[in-house]
């Protein structure tokens, strides 16, 4: 009896802890401990490959899930051929045991079939790189399953392109509290050129305990809706295509939150697609109650302490990012203090000991010695060697302004007398030495002046007083540049009276009646 109950128990307890398998295998844990059951068989070739149900050709067990994920290579489709030897339970539409057919990669593709009974499906095709299958067995009445074959064949899509040229490798490693993926990391690093299809891989490992959370920054795909030729996929634990968790190539790209703390990015491109890109923020985050050094989301996310205010929203929502001006602030301070300090210390004491030295070097460097002009440098020495000598009459200066030029006339004229008679002495002016030729000048005037006074006959007339509205000529040499030419520098003054004295008006009418007499 005893024997009966343990057998019963440990049949209760396989059949409760038995379960739906996914990714092509299960775990079934016994008394014994936990070993793996695969879903079936999966071989895979380079062609192609065989995968069946569970204990083929023999009954599949009850409540199974399998999935298998099919992905042909870029430019290629997948043909799926079941084996004759088939039977599931059949139903109306399939509802209970069945196979599941989608064109695509996960459980909401297009679907194109569902499949019971003992007729085997026939041939399908897919339209693109992928297939996703599913067997179900609920838990009564089983059959022998299913046997299924695939192979890959050319995407008729791209049959004017030809055969896919070998890609390059071209894989990323990351990590951290946060990062950016981006496209532009394949040219930067040389993974591959501008003009070559690419097909890369980011993996991003967070620390031990930690998910991660992707969100978008900038993303478009050249040939949008056109998956064939460009598209961005995430994977949740692995590259494996059954760990594909989002993939976009429409016009908008969401956030996505992973279960794990491996999470791959995957771009693909073809040579018409390298004009896509996307940028991606990954942030490593720990679940509830957070540590001291984390800070909480309000999303069921902490994350570094080192991430808030960064200028990044971390979170799901701007949580780390809001009230952050005056935090901002004080970290400006904190480096200029800090960091910066010690740099503007440096550069103004060099600044400073710059200008000590320039001023010393000043201060010693000697001075410019100044000669100072003569003042008695005779320029008539050189007055005939340059230019003939000659008289200018710069200006006439006088006390009486009510002279008429008649009077002016007649000075002038006998001025003109005495010098063509006194020639000689003129030039023994020039031409001599100074002193001589200015007494000489001076006394043969007055020789003349008296020989001219003699001439006349004295008449009794009135003293001659000394007229207050006397003229004086002012006669100078001519400079020998240009430019004091112009300015008619003034070197001597002379004194030179018309008459001995200047006699007015009423004097010379008497002098006149006399000479008339």
């Amino acid at each position: 009896l005893m024997h009966i109950s343990l057998s019963v128990v440990a049949s209760l307890i396989i059949l409760h802890l038995s379960g739906a398998t996914k990714k092509g295998t299960e775990k079934q844990t016994t008394s014994e401990g936990q070993r793996p059951v695969q879903c079936g068989t999966w071989t895979k070739y380079a062609e192609g490959g065989i995968f069946t149900s569970p204990n083929y050709p023999n009954k599949y067990p009850p409540d199974r899930e399998c999935v298998y994920i099919i992905e042909a290579a870029p430019r290629q489709c997948i043909e799926l051929h079941f084996d004759e030897k088939y039977s599931i339970e059949p139903s109306w539409e399939c509802k209970f045991d069945h196979i599941e057919v989608r064109d695509g990669p996960f459980g909401f593709s297009p679907i194109i079939g569902r499949f019971c009974g003992q007729q085997n499906p026939p041939m399908i095709k897919s339209s693109g790189r992928f297939l996703w299958i599913k067997f179900f067995a609920d838990g009564e009445l089983e059959s022998i399953g299913f046997s299924a074959r695939y192979n890959f064949t050319p995407d008729p899509d791209f049959k004017d392109l030809g055969v896919l040229k070998p890609l390059p490798v071209c894989e990323f490693e990351m990590g951290g509290p946060e990062g950016i993926v981006e496209s532009v990391q394949i040219v930067k690093e040389g993974k591959a050129s501008e003009t070559e299809a690419v097909d890369c891989k980011w993996y991003i490992r967070a620390p031990p305990r930690s998910k991660i959370y992707l969100r978008f920054l900038d993303y478009e795909m050249q040939n949008s809706n056109e998956c064939k030729r460009n598209f961005v996929a995430v994977y949740d634990g692995s590259s494996s295509v059954e760990d594909l968790k989002a993939k976009f190539c429409s016009t908008v790209a969401n956030d996505v939150m992973l279960r794990t703390g491996l999470g791959v990015i995957r771009m693909w491109a073809d040579e018409g697609s390298r004009n896509s890109r996307f940028q991606m923020l990954f942030t490593s985050f720990q679940e509830p109650p957070c540590e001291a050094n984390a800070f909480f989301c309000h999303s069921n996310m902490c994350i570094n302490n080192t991430l808030v205010c960064n200028g990044l929203q971390n979170c799901v929502y701007p949580w780390d990012e809001n009230h952050c001006t005056e935090k901002r602030k004080a970290n400006l301070l904190d480096q200029l203090t800090n960091t910066s300090g010690t740099i503007i210390g440096v550069t103004s004491c060099i600044v400073i000991i710059l200008i000590v030295i320039s001023i010393i070097v000043q201060i010693k460097q000697p001075r410019k010695k100044f000669v100072p002009r003569k003042t008695d440098f005779d320029q008539t020495v050189f007055q005939e060697v340059f230019e003939p000598p000659h008289y200018e009459l710069c200006t006439l200066r006088g006390t009486g302004t009510t002279a008429d030029l008649a009077d002016v006339a007649d000075d002038f004229e006998n001025y003109h007398k005495l010098r063509r008679s006194s020639s000689k002495c003129i030039h023994d002016h020039h031409c001599g030495s100074q002193v001589s030729s200015i007494k000489g000048s001076r006394s043969n005037l007055s020789t003349r002046d008296a020989s001219v006074l003699t001439e006349i006959q004295p008449q009794p007339v009135k003293p001659l007083v000394q007229p207050m509205n006397r003229r004086n000529i002012l006669v100078m040499k001519h400079s020998y540049s240009q430019d004091a030419a112009d300015a008619c520098e003034i070197d001597e003054i002379e004194e030179v009276p018309t008459t001995s004295h200047r006699l007015s008006r009423h004097d010379k009418a008497v002098q006149r009646s006399v000479s008339i007499g």
